[in-house]
């Protein structure tokens, strides 16, 4: 089914429009959460939080592109949910992602306030059209969707070392590319 279908059968209120999210878009929103949580019990309930979170914003809204839209849902409440579990603990997956990408935006005065976020989100997504395909897709499966340097190896036919060569040599041209266009890092 395309999408435009399942947001209209949003928009009509039906049922059947959680069913085809979840047959289309449900292994997809179940893999960033397992990833960011690592735990797959809670992660089949910010899936299911994410269902309902769409069937609570369509309508007003009508996302372009729909997937996109409901791994944000997922992805935002798995991030919720992982930090209310690791509060004192952490968990290796996750927190190595983000401490991989903390020195390519973190700051002494912090970000948010040099630039907005989404100022910030606009020049990542410029560095992004900068990179080849592999190192693109490489960089959003890692800092998006939370994938393991292992599954990346996996899904790309090469070594974990391998994967984190390129991914620390695109977070160097992340980090110059944000000081030149005048992000203090």
């Amino acid at each position: 089914m395309e999408d435009s279908e399942i947001i209209d059968l949003f928009y009509a209120r039906s049922e059947r429009a959680i069913t085809e999210l979840a047959g289309k878009y449900g292994g997809v929103c179940t893999r960033v959460a397992e990833n960011i949580l690592n735990n797959s019990l809670d992660a089949e309930e910010c899936v299911n939080d994410a269902y309902l979170g769409a069937w609570e914003s369509i309508p007003p809204t009508r996302p372009q592109p729909l997937k996109a839209y409901i791994c944000r849902i997922v992805r935002n409440l798995s991030i919720r949910k992982y930090h209310a579990n690791t509060a004192v603990k952490r968990n290796s997956y996750y927190d190595a992602a983000l401490d991989e990408l903390e020195d390519c935006l973190a700051s002494k005065t912090g970000v948010e306030e040099e630039v907005s976020v989404r100022e910030l989100a606009g020049l990542i997504d410029e560095f992004l059209d900068t990179l080849n395909q592999d190192s693109r897709v490489m960089f959003v499966r890692r800092y998006w969707y939370a994938d393991s340097i292992a599954g990346l190896a996996a899904r790309f036919g090469t070594t974990e070392n391998n994967i984190s060569v390129r991914l620390f040599r695109t977070r160097e041209k992340l980090r110059d590319y944000l000081e030149r266009r005048g992000i203090c890092i």
